[in-house]
């Protein structure tokens, strides 16, 4: 009897809770959906899925699910606080005194400006009288220097030309004193020459030549002699090759004492060289 009650009882209870079950799942899902719109406001919107799980029921009621509720209310800045002009600053009224101490101030500032502009141009013309010193200076040194200069080539010219002049009068009176000499030389020489022909003649009348003298032959004598003439001594210094000759000769000088004296007798010579052929 007892299985057969339960077969044919009434499944009024099951449903009642599913339907609360699902109630509740509809007030949560609803809940979360305005979590997320009120949300939407500070982020990006994500889906949001919900899953619920309910006990397994043979023969559920689904109920529609809700409307989404509305979208939030769009909000609007506030306006702009109006900003008040601010009122012009009071217009300060000048002060006399103030002015006549600004007047003085730029009075003083001309006159300094006045003053310092006269200062640069006083200093720029000393500047310029001394730059033109210098320069008047330097030229004047300039010249002093060229004249100078000038004055020393001159008398170096002068010198030189002198010198010059000096160098020609002494070399003329060299060669006027060469010349000179040279007569005096030639004259003496002419005079000593003279002196030894004469010599040579005496001696020559005085010599007794040999039979059969071959050619012309000379002999050289050196004759020792006094200024009066007189022979001291004879010496053959180079034989004529003839011994009877020589001794001819030899004889004849001695013979010929005293010999003449010379025209000058600056030209006389103590020892004498006398040369004697008997041809000439």
């Amino acid at each position: 009897m007892a299985p057969h009650d339960r077969t044919h009882r009434p499944h009024h209870p099951r449903g009642r809770w599913t339907a609360l079950a699902l109630a509740i799942a509809v007030n949560l899902v609803f809940l979360a959906v305005l979590i997320v719109s009120v949300s939407w406001q500070n982020r990006k919107p994500e889906p949001v899925t919900a899953e619920l799980y309910a006990p397994p029921a043979k023969a559920a009621v689904v109920e529609p699910p809700p409307p989404p509720p509305p979208p939030p209310p769009k909000t609007e800045p506030p306006p702009e606080p109006k900003v008040e002009p601010k009122p012009p600053p009071p217009v300060e009224q000048p002060d006399p005194r103030q002015a006549e101490i600004a007047q003085k101030a730029k009075a003083e500032a001309l006159r300094k400006e006045k003053e310092r502009m006269e200062q640069q141009r006083k200093e720029a013309e000393a500047k310029t009288k001394e730059e033109k010193r210098q320069a008047d200076l330097r030229d004047r040194q300039q010249r002093e220097v060229a004249a100078m200069r000038a004055q020393a080539e001159r008398e170096t010219q002068s010198r030189t030309q002198a010198e010059r002049e000096a160098q020609l009068r002494a070399q003329a009176e060299r060669e006027s004193r060469d010349r000179a000499q040279q007569g005096v030389a030639d004259s003496r020489n002419r005079s000593q020459a003279d002196w030894i022909d004469k010599i040579r003649a005496k001696v020559k009348n005085n010599v007794i030549e040999p039979p059969d003298l071959p050619g012309n032959p000379e002999a050289i004598f050196d004759v020792v002699l006094l200024p009066t003439g007189d022979v001291i001594d004879v010496q053959l210094r180079k034989s004529s090759g003839v011994r009877a000759y020589d001794d001819a000769v030899s004889r004849a000088i001695l013979k010929s004492s005293p010999l003449p004296r010379p025209d000058r007798p600056e030209v006389f010579q103590r020892t004498l060289r006398l040369q004697v052929r008997p041809r000439d």
